[in-house]
């Protein structure tokens, strides 16, 4: 009499054959256990790297704008040290030192907005104030009283302006 064993094989009814078929799946249990074991520490290891990667990006973020601004720190020291001697000389200096700042700013993606002559855009301009005058077109920004700046395309202060408006019609008296 022929017996039906798990998964369809027929069983002969040798007791050995069953138990080293048994060792066998218990074996590749094992080994299967193990390998789940190595793949979720290896997904811990990998968690825990990026988590430590992301603190050291977030951490030293800056480190390359603070390099780029160290040159202007030195120029701003160096006119202090020099404008008790003799004052005349510090505006060269602090003209200097601006060009400076603005190429580390620049070089590191960010933009100045300053929209002098330029239509009125919501999204990167704040209207201050408006002022009626038939020599600009309407809508048009005729003044900034603050720059504005964008670094790498997203805004991160609004240019404050002034925007033209036309005459209201004279009165008749």
């Amino acid at each position: 009499m022929t017996q039906t064993a798990p998964e369809g094989q027929a069983f002969d009814g040798d007791p050995n054959g069953a138990e080293s078929e048994l060792d066998q799946l218990r074996n590749q249990l094992q080994t299967a256990k193990e390998d789940q074991i190595r793949l979720l520490a290896e997904m811990d290891n990998q968690r825990k790297r990026a988590a430590r990667e992301a603190e050291q990006a977030r951490k030293f973020a800056g480190e390359r704008l603070l390099g780029d601004i160290l040159p202007v720190l030195d120029s701003l020291e160096a006119g202090l040290a020099q404008a008790s001697a003799d004052p005349s000389k510090l505006r060269p200096g602090m003209e200097l030192t601006l060009k400076v700042l603005q190429k580390a700013v620049e070089n590191n993606g960010m933009q100045t907005i300053n929209p002098v002559g330029e239509a009125f855009n919501a999204e990167l301009h704040q209207a201050m104030a408006m002022l009626p005058t038939s020599q600009h077109e309407a809508g048009t920004v005729v003044n900034v009283m603050q720059k504005g700046y964008t670094l790498n395309g997203r805004l991160l202060r609004p240019a404050m302006v002034t925007v033209a408006e036309p005459l209201p019609p004279p009165e008749d008296a």
